[in-house]
């Protein structure tokens, strides 16, 4: 039988075999730069960064993002209310309480981040709280605290750590062939179709990254809509708090690509979704969850 955190296993076992993917994909393109380059010292660069990326992305994502994200501690007297319904949907689903957090912006917008539950935080704009009724609040937060119990949080922070690494070792490469480079040398033909798979391949992987990371923060929007639901008993709450962040519709000062997938809808607005460009989204589009709230009711 399903329950609040069904895939919460899943999503463990989905960030391990991120990390060894993605560990794959940056001993090729370490191989094919140091082939190219003929360097062998580039493949054990690669590797001893990308584990230092790792690591850094494990302990420290989520102060990262707080930063980037200009988030400053709530102050419990200042926001009793936003404490109170916090508190009360941790215990609610089990979890200790998250640090909770005011983004300083007009823009209604929410995300969750940490590696654990012991360690996570929530974070809220101002204008979410000045625009929201209580229960419209509770939807945003019960959505951001599944993400917590499903262990979204680390998964989503391993993926832009990994993404972002991919993507920068392959943005150097492909600048570096504007500037010459490469090998030279007299290998035949073999050594030349070896040369060319490896450059399509640096060349394809942000790419690939990129799309990898978009299906995945698709899915697990949905999954995080239903499961806030369940944890409220109100899918309504949600369904109308997204409506209002749709409507609003201006971006964020703070909208940032590296940590976009982290909010509970498109920090760059919703003017930015319409047409082709719906197909690089970090989100699915707001009316499709609205209506699966609602028929859930």
């Amino acid at each position: 039988m399903a329950t609040l955190y069904t895939h919460r296993s899943e999503n463990i076992n989905k960030t391990w075999l991120l990390v060894a993917v993605f560990l794959a994909v940056i001993v090729g393109l370490g191989y094919f730069l140091a082939y190219m380059y003929q360097s062998p010292g580039i493949l054990t660069i690669a590797i001893i960064f990308a584990v230092v990326m790792n690591i850094t992305g494990y302990w420290y994502s989520d102060k990262i993002a707080l930063s980037m994200a200009r988030a400053v501690p709530a102050d419990p007297a200042q926001y009793p209310v936003l404490e109170h319904t916090v508190e009360n949907l941790a215990i609610t689903a089990g979890l200790p309480k998250p640090k909770v957090y005011i983004i300083p912006d007009a823009a209604p917008n929410a995300f969750a981040t940490g590696r654990d539950a012991k360690h996570a935080s929530i974070a809220v704009t101002q204008g979410l709280l000045n625009m929201m009724t209580q229960t419209e609040l509770e939807g945003v937060l019960a959505h951001e605290m599944s993400h917590i119990g499903n262990r979204d949080i680390l998964l989503q922070s391993m993926v832009a750590v990994l993404v972002g690494f991919v993507s920068i070792v392959g943005n150097i490469f492909t600048r570096s062939l504007w500037f010459g480079g490469g090998r030279s040398r007299e290998d035949g033909e073999g050594g030349n179709i070896l040369a060319i798979v490896g450059i399509i391949f640096i060349i394809l992987s942000p790419i690939v990254a990129t799309l990898i990371q978009l299906a995945i923060s698709r899915k697990r929007e949905y999954l995080a809509d239903a499961s806030g639901a369940l944890l409220t008993r109100y899918p309504e709450g949600l369904a109308s708090a997204l409506e209002k962040i749709e409507a609003y519709g201006r971006p964020m000062r703070t909208a940032n690509n590296a940590t976009a997938h982290m909010y509970i809808s498109n920090p760059f607005g919703s003017r930015v979704s319409q047409g082709i460009s719906q197909l690089f989204m970090t989100h699915p589009p707001t009316a499709k969850r609205i209506a699966a709230l609602r028929d859930m009711e």
